[in-house]
């Protein structure tokens, strides 16, 4: 059975949903979640994935100034290359504070199905943001490789900054993957790929240093370039990712649902079967099935019943919508 990607909905606060219905949706028959206990999971939420990029914001700020000072100073391309890489972390970390404030506002009548995809654009502004770094990685290391560039040579005690900061790169990189996987983000997962293109480039500018202290300084541009392709293929990463989450991409196989569901006593025909995924985790399907014509309301209530336990069950699902006709 195909399943959904970090689809771990008691992990993420919300309740499920029913409807149940002879022809139309009746609203009568469903079972809303409760505000006040969605609403506070929400913002603890996001007062954790808030909080998170604070710190990593803080270190981030830190690497950028190490590397602009020895980048300055050694006029290697890799070294700058590294700071405009790990700036465009920080301006990542302020776009994502702002981001998961608006991701984790209640539904509302303007937005039915809440703000979580905001969260996936903010993921898609990261994408944007490396395609930016690739370009300039890519000018930069053709015009420096043609022109014969070579950087300066950097002292030792600048060249262990350079180093401490992809240590720090390191660990950003494993906080925040780990937070990410633990608060289901779509964003703290994106930002962690791209500290880790940070990791390549920092390496590659350590590698450029050390060699220009042994006249190998012409190495630099084509470090630049390399680092570039990798950056290009985690931006790759991130768009295969979150754009099914924007397109409402089928979480799950119709067939496979179709296949719990004919289990379930009184269901004997299921004729629709919807699925998508939000960024958070949560996962959300829609069935109609048929039912027998002279069923009273009150046991289709319980074949409702039965089939959204065996969604939960076996799929997780967070939020299940039945709509019953007769056979």
């Amino acid at each position: 059975m195909t399943r959904p990607r970090n689809l771990r909905a008691h992990d993420t606060g919300y309740d499920s949903r029913r409807t149940v219905s002879f022809g139309v949706p009746s609203p009568a028959h469903a079972t809303q979640p409760s505000p006040p206990a969605a609403a506070g999971s929400r913002s603890a939420r996001a007062t954790a994935v808030r909080n998170t990029l604070l710190i990593i914001l803080a270190l981030n700020v830190l690497v950028v100034a190490i590397k602009i000072a020895v980048g300055v100073h050694t006029r290697a391309l890799s070294v700058l290359g590294a700071a405009l890489e790990s700036g465009l972390d920080v301006l990542n970390n302020v776009l994502g504070i702002v981001l998961v404030g608006v991701a984790s506002r209640a539904p509302d009548e303007e937005h039915p199905y809440g703000h979580q995809k905001f969260e996936t654009l903010g993921a898609l502004a990261i994408v944007g943001f490396l395609s930016i770094t690739c370009f300039e990685l890519l000018r930069q290391g053709v015009r420096y490789a043609l022109g014969g560039n070579t950087p300066h040579e950097a002292t030792i005690p600048q060249l262990a900054l350079v180093a401490s900061t992809m240590l720090v790169n390191v660990l950003v990189v494993w906080y925040e993957r780990r937070r990410g996987e633990l608060l289901d983000s779509a964003f703290l997962s994106a930002d962690a790929a791209h500290t880790r293109s940070d990791v390549y480039v920092t390496c590659a500018a350590v590698v450029s240093l050390v060699l220009t202290r042994y006249g190998w300084g012409i190495v630099d541009p084509f470090l630049a370039i390399a680092v570039a392709l990798v950056i290009a293929r985690n931006g790759f990463e991130i768009v295969r990712r979150t754009v099914p989450v924007l397109v409402d991409e089928r979480a799950i196989e119709a067939r496979d649902i179709r296949q719990l569901l004919s289990a379930v006593t009184g269901v004997m025909d299921v004729r629709s079967v919807r699925s998508r995924a939000m960024a958070s985790g949560v996962l959300l399907v829609e069935v109609t099935i048929g039912v027998d014509g002279n069923m009273s309301v009150e046991a289709a209530h319980r074949v409702s019943d039965a089939v959204e336990a065996r969604l939960h069950t076996e799929l997780g699902a967070s939020s299940v919508t039945v709509h019953i006709e007769p056979a």
